[in-house]
């Protein structure tokens, strides 16, 4: 328990991770859907608020858990409530908070029918999501990490598109099918470690090299499901395409991340040695995503296909970044989850708006419409220029991180640059699809029936894009008060990560000479 700096005070993670759920409860007893909407928008601006204070007192200089609480739950089976926040997590928990209140803005109109369910549905997913980054017992890790399916398979197949049965059920079980293999793992860790959930306890122990390779499989089949990595990722474009605008969101923004956060705080921590061994594999998966995702979002005209094709490559560089085993590279994927769940968050929001007016995602439908809404085209130009990584923007600063890491990535045994430059074209690529859709909305469709009853962004839509605008130029131009935030714990990693390595290798020394 030395690695938590427990909270005597307010415990703030349990009342951001259960102000939600409870507000769920008093949200059944309102009946006036536009009360609803008022009200969810009140709760979740007021975990947004509340979230600022993890930032304001966070710090900086340890890698130990912060704001920790420690309760006992099934005391016959040592499960305990146990949760904290480090650096790895913080950005997250924060992206999280900050983007709910925007789902419930961009669901105001589009949502029509059976309103308080869908508000309970957003209410029960933010007390999900939260509690996966902060969970530090396996078991509230693992029931938070399920508790996420049902209000998203609500969300798709209630609100959804016309094939929104399909899709809710194709993302329930690709998803569980990688859920079942995590909770084999977590039961032989259990077993393995004296009968203890505690996920620290878990960390840098000396498993056996079989038993790790196992662990590692497990666990990275059930992450990369969730990013999801190519070739796991066929659920996402069609949850993505017949899921509602907030619903959308909500999978690229955080759901997505959950995978790469459980490689950082799982894979790499609890099986080390598995990790060397089967980093090239995941590497070179990583580039086929980068590659394929750019040339499917290339070929594609419907709106949500595209970025959601786009997130594919995109999560590709995060992984990349991720294995890669540097600082460099770590960091920037850290920074590239949020940066993605910013850019993506609000493409499709930009979707959604174009959606309610033309009652059409295909490119061909929106074409030209940018000549009636000059506001919605600033927008969506500068969220098509931060998706592809332009310079100024929040992606650039994350992509190049990343592919620095890459290029300095190397083993023992040689050197990989050539793994840098196979990822330059998926940036060419992203460059290239998003310019052609920019194109057409903007200057296309001079075929279209007359498109001059088309109205700009309203106040509300106004408010709900310009938050995601001013973080795309702040980490774009000002990107080191996020760095500082990961900074030491991303070092911690990987001086232990590198320690743990050095230690196995004179232990496999020692045993030869034996």
């Amino acid at each position: 328990m030395d690695q938590l700096l427990i909270n005597s005070g307010f415990p703030i993670l349990s009342v951001l991770i259960f102000l939600p759920l409870a507000g769920t409860l008093l949200l059944l007893f309102i009946k006036q859907e536009e009360v609803c909407r008022y009200y969810t928008l009140a709760i979740t601006s007021f975990v947004a608020l509340l979230s600022l204070r993890l930032v304001f007192d966070f710090d900086k200089t340890t890698s130990k858990f912060q704001f920790a609480e420690k309760h006992a739950w099934i005391d016959s089976f040592n499960i305990n409530y146990i949760v904290g926040v480090d650096g790895i997590s913080i950005l997250l928990i924060l992206l999280t908070t900050l983007i709910m209140p925007f789902c419930v803005l961009a669901s105001w109109s589009y949502i029509k029918t059976r309103v308080q369910t869908f508000m309970a549905c957003l209410l029960i997913m933010e007390t999900a999501m939260i509690g996966v980054f902060v969970a530090l017992d396996f078991v509230l890790f693992y029931i938070l990490w399920e508790a996420m399916l049902i209000p998203m398979y609500m969300l798709i197949g209630i609100w959804g598109g016309p094939r929104k049965i399909y899709a809710s059920i194709k993302f329930f079980l690709y998803t569980l099918a990688g859920s079942i293999l995590l909770l084999v793992g977590i039961i032989w860790l259990y077993s393995a470690n004296n009968f203890s959930f505690f996920i620290p306890d878990m960390m840098w122990k000396d498993y056996p090299i079989t038993a790790q390779l196992y662990l590692f499989l497990a666990f990275f089949l059930a992450f990369a499901i969730k990013v999801p990595m190519f070739p796991f990722h066929t659920w996402l474009p069609a949850a993505h395409v017949e899921a509602p605008t907030a619903g959308s969101v909500i999978l690229a923004s955080i759901l997505l991340k959950m995978g790469t956060y459980g490689f950082l705080r799982f894979a790499l921590p609890i099986t080390p040695e598995a990790t060397i061994i089967l980093m090239p594999y995941v590497l070179w998966l990583s580039i086929a995503g980068i590659i394929y995702g750019g040339f499917t979002a290339l070929a594609q005209s419907d709106m949500k296909k595209l970025i959601a094709y786009s997130s594919v490559g995109h999560m590709g560089f995060v992984t990349l970044g991720i294995f890669v085993l540097n600082v460099q590279g770590i960091e920037g994927a850290i920074l590239q989850m949020v940066n993605h769940g910013i850019t993506t968050g609000a493409l499709f929001l930009c979707v959604g708006m174009i959606y309610e007016r033309t009652h059409s995602r295909e490119l061909r439908s929106a074409t030209g419409v940018g000549k009636y809404m000059p506001i919605y085209i600033t927008f969506l130009a500068f969220f098509s220029l931060s998706s592809f990584g332009f310079p100024g923007t929040n992606s650039f600063v994350g992509e190049f991180m990343i592919i620095a890491g890459a290029f300095s990535f190397d083993t023992a045994l040689q050197q990989f640059p050539y793994l840098a430059l196979a990822s330059i074209p998926g940036a060419v690529l992203a460059a290239a699809y998003m310019l052609r859709m920019l194109q057409k909305i903007i200057w296309g469709g001079t075929n279209n029936p007359d498109q001059s009853w088309i109205t700009d962004l309203n106040s509300r839509e106004i408010v709900v894009l310009a938050p995601f605008l001013f973080f795309v130029f702040w980490i774009g131009l000002g990107p080191q008060p996020f760095i500082d935030l990961i900074h030491t714990s991303v070092t911690q990693l990987l001086q232990q990560f590198d320690a743990h390595q050095a230690q196995s290798a004179v232990a496999a020394a020692g045993s030869i000479f034996q």
